[in-house]
């Protein structure tokens, strides 16, 4: 089974991203299960979401508490948060990030691959300047950087889930896949 925790603030789409990412495993003939974990906050509160593939059935239905690989959707919740907490040593962390990763401690123990989706979002008109909505470019570039799951799967399920710009959302996907930047 691979676990997938998603950490993002309120209003980034970090629901629908592991909803999306759910689908599109599907999409490859996996098990999947997708779900989030947040109580009253407003927009702009941290929030996880949880993604479970499988090959076979998948029965545990609690909270991914030592996740195969982390997605990042605002790179400030790595200081202010233990986003890696429990992430399995090796395991992939997907950021969203303007910054080099090159010299960051988390490469240390953990794949990293860094992708400026608040560009991108920005770029394709998703979400506000202020606020952007990044969920679709860092599936992007999770598929990219890990190659678990095609692209065109992740396409798919795009435009079965995002409910406005769907072209622009798939645009901003394809450019995050493309030019994401891995340290292994």
């Amino acid at each position: 089974m691979i676990e997938i925790r998603t950490h993002g603030r309120g209003g980034q789409g970090a629901v629908i991203a592991s909803e999306i990412l759910a689908d599109a495993f599907f999409r490859e003939d996996k098990f999947v299960q997708a779900f989030p974990a947040f109580g009253v906050e407003r927009r702009g509160a941290p929030v996880m979401s949880f993604t479970r593939i499988s090959d076979s059935e998948i029965r545990e239905r609690c909270q991914i508490y030592e996740p195969d690989h982390l997605i990042v959707l605002d790179p400030i919740l790595i200081e202010t948060v233990n986003v890696t907490s429990g992430l399995k040593e090796g395991g992939w962390i997907i950021i969203n990030t303007n910054r080099s990763m090159e010299e960051s401690e988390l490469t240390r123990k953990f794949k990293v691959a860094a992708i400026d989706a608040n560009t991108i979002a920005i770029k394709y008109g998703l979400g506000s300047r202020a606020t952007p909505i990044v969920n679709t470019a860092i599936l992007g570039a999770f598929a990219g950087a890990t190659k678990l799951v095609s692209l065109d799967a992740v396409l798919t399920a795009i435009g079965e889930f995002v409910p406005a710009k769907k072209e622009n959302n798939r645009k901003a996907t394809e450019e995050a896949y493309n030019s994401v930047i891995t340290i292994e």
